[in-house]
């Protein structure tokens, strides 16, 4: 089973896996969810995507079952895939004509804060406009303009960028690492909202067309809540103490924040060992995955862990 990556299609989250017997199966990411698991050595090509409309897209499976080279993609399939082309859309690039159908939609400006105050500035789609943040792991989040399309929300975000400073992207690494020691709640909370009305006053002084500025936050699922608050029923935090590369792997979800778990890590008995752990099921995206009474190796030193 080669894995697609975690996601939040609706308020409940799952593993995505893809064989070309059953093409996709989700598995459920539900809090006490037990996963067991071995992971077969390498980094395989997931295929491109051809994009048809707003809500129509059709996932190609790689045909030659090549290893990853560009990504997550090999380079035939990167040079193939619709996604691509759509971050140079706003600045006059060519896009093929579902594409342009699915950018010429509605779409939401957000700014949303991590678990260690890193905060970013992005866009979602009208029909994702809370499945994206989910699935972006924030831990608050506003959104701050709603734009007439694709195009013009992407220059905003450019804008945003550039005179405010708010990046675009934050790194796997430093969301597992924020939510290993979350700042408290209150703080990022405030901190996002500063972030926001900055953004909101920026937009609202502009003389351009095809937005309007909004207020308005983002709700957080449920399943996030116990990673996403410092201290409380999880207790001491520690990193996964292993890598998705390779070997067995086994996990029973207590909480969920984008592809980050919190977990805790039964041993061949069933019976978890002391602590929770931060764990990215992101990275075993590209990962090929055979399922079974697999259990987390701890390492000797383990006392070095609490």
């Amino acid at each position: 089973m080669l894995v697609h990556g975690v996601v939040w299609d609706s308020s409940s989250p799952a593993l995505r896996l893809f064989s070309p017997d059953t093409e996709f199966t989700d598995i459920a990411l539900a809090q006490g969810s037990a996963l067991g698991l071995r992971v077969i050595p390498g980094l395989w090509c997931l295929g491109h995507t051809k994009v048809h409309g707003p809500g129509d897209r059709t996932h190609v499976p790689c045909r030659s079952g090549s290893m990853a080279e560009r990504g997550k993609q090999c380079g035939t399939c990167f040079a193939r895939d619709d996604s691509r082309l759509m971050h140079d859309f706003h600045r006059g690039g060519s896009v093929p004509t579902g594409l342009r159908a699915y950018l010429m939609q509605p779409h939401w400006l957000y700014v949303a804060t991590f678990a260690n105050g890193a905060t970013k500035v992005g866009t979602a789609s009208a029909q994702r406009k809370w499945n994206r943040l989910a699935e972006q792991g924030a831990v608050h989040a506003s959104y701050v303009a709603h734009a007439e399309d694709g195009r013009i929300v992407r220059l905003l975000e450019d804008l945003v960028t550039r005179e405010l400073g708010l990046v675009q992207q934050v790194r796997s690494a430093s969301k597992v690492a924020g939510l290993v020691e979350p700042r408290a709640a209150v703080e990022l909370s405030a901190l996002n909202r500063q972030h926001a009305a900055q953004v909101r006053e920026l937009l609202g002084g502009l003389a351009m067309t095809g937005y309007s500025v909004v207020e308005d936050e983002w709700d957080r699922p449920d399943l996030s809540e116990l990673l996403c608050v410092a201290g409380g029923e999880a207790g001491r935090r520690h990193p996964y103490p292993a890598t998705f590369d390779a070997g067995g792997h086994g996990l029973r979800v207590r909480s969920l924040s984008g592809a980050i778990a919190l977990a805790g890590l039964p041993d061949a008995s069933g019976i978890e060992v002391e602590g929770s752990f931060v764990a990215d099921l992101g990275a075993l995206k590209g990962r090929k995955i055979e399922f079974g009474p697999h259990t987390t190796e701890i390492p000797a030193l383990q006392d070095s862990l609490f």
